[in-house]
């Protein structure tokens, strides 16, 4: 992966050396699920920057690299970039003893994929407490009762299943154990959710191209991995049932539905998940990423909100073809009053 942000971004991402005066590029690093989508911003931040409300010709550049929600909360807690980004929203406890501030950039579905000889994309069901006992360990087989009850006319292998997790620090992992632990008790008790867990059976991959490439490598195999980025590789997903018990495909409507459903005004540091939430046809898996910048204010935290603000601004549509969804203009406004309340210069 480190190899692949390199060829990918180096061109891409990092400043213009035309002129030697020039500032070295802004570093991020964190979130894999939202690699992409930073990828197509820092292209477009190349071409221009945002500075206030007018647009002034590039003199800096943006270096990310996709080392999971971990390693980027890690990275920008010791101040080793200029942001970090996560799919696990810091408790305002945790902002304040680090110096940081939080903010949401963009939100998406995490989908079961599995390689099921004969299954296509959509064609297999999952109950969250399916989901939650296949992780366990508890359900084995795919030619299980419980998993051809949910699936009546499905034909499936009498094969063992396969369990495939993420074995680095991931936000992607936070929040599909979060919403195991909200629909599964036992998971709850045992397991919990955080971005790195127990897992009591299966094998870990690493990083999201990591699971992708063990689900397509390892036959009768599950696991778990961002919308857009399963579309890209076609991969063959499952949808998943949600609160009001309708088994869901996770597309732009269904993540819309499940996005609308967030009160991000009664939070305090945008600290709010979005699994299992309400909605006749709302996805039940949907993650936000978060970008976490340091205090205090000074003229590269005051970069990064600018390469933010124009990816907010205007950065949408590439969000929606990529398979995310973008912050309502009503969120980004919070968000741009957020920077204003938390962001001081330094004294």
């Amino acid at each position: 992966m480190k190899l692949l942000a390199t060829v990918v971004l180096a061109g891409a991402l990092v400043a213009s050396s035309v002129s030697p005066g020039r500032a070295e590029p802004l570093t991020g690093a964190g979130s894999t699920f939202a690699f992409p989508i930073i990828g197509k911003w820092a292209q477009n931040y190349r071409i221009a920057k945002s500075d206030g409300a007018e647009m002034v010709p590039l003199d800096i550049g943006v270096d990310y690299e996709p080392v999971g929600s971990l390693g980027g909360e890690v990275r920008v807690t010791q101040r080793a970039t200029d942001f970090g980004t996560s799919d696990r929203p810091l408790s305002p406890e945790e902002l304040t003893r680090t110096a940081l501030i939080q903010f949401p950039i963009v939100m998406g579905g995490i989908v079961p994929v599995v390689n099921i000889d004969g299954v296509g994309p959509g064609q297999i069901r999952f109950t969250g407490a399916l989901l939650a006992d296949i992780y366990l360990g508890k359900v084995k087989r795919w030619s299980d009762p419980a998993i051809a009850a949910v699936n009546p006319g499905l034909k499936l292998p009498d094969a063992a299943i396969n369990v495939i997790y993420r074995s680095d620090g991931s936000g992607t992992t936070f929040n599909w154990t979060d919403y195991l632990a909200k629909v599964s008790p036992e998971w709850r008790d045992r397991i919990g959710a955080n971005t790195q867990v127990a897992w009591p059976t299966g094998a870990g991959a690493e990083r999201t191209q990591g699971v992708a490439g063990a689900i397509a490598r390892i036959r009768n195999s599950i696991g778990y991995i961002e919308l857009g980025q399963v579309l890209r590789a076609s991969l063959a997903y499952g949808l998943v049932q949600n609160k009001s018990g309708n088994f869901i495909k996770a597309d732009a409507a269904s993540l819309q539905a499940a996005a609308a459903s967030a009160e991000w005004g009664s939070t305090r540091d945008f600290a709010l998940m979005l699994t299992d939430a309400p909605g006749a046809q709302a996805y039940p898996i949907v993650a936000t990423t978060f970008a976490l910048v340091p205090k205090p204010q000074t003229p590269r935290t005051r970069e990064v909100l600018n390469f933010f603000r124009l990816s907010l601004d205007t950065g949408g549509a590439d969000a929606t073809a990529l398979g995310y969804v973008p912050l309502p203009d009503a969120l980004v406004k919070q968000v741009k009053d957020y920077w204003a309340a938390s962001l001081k210069p330094a004294s």
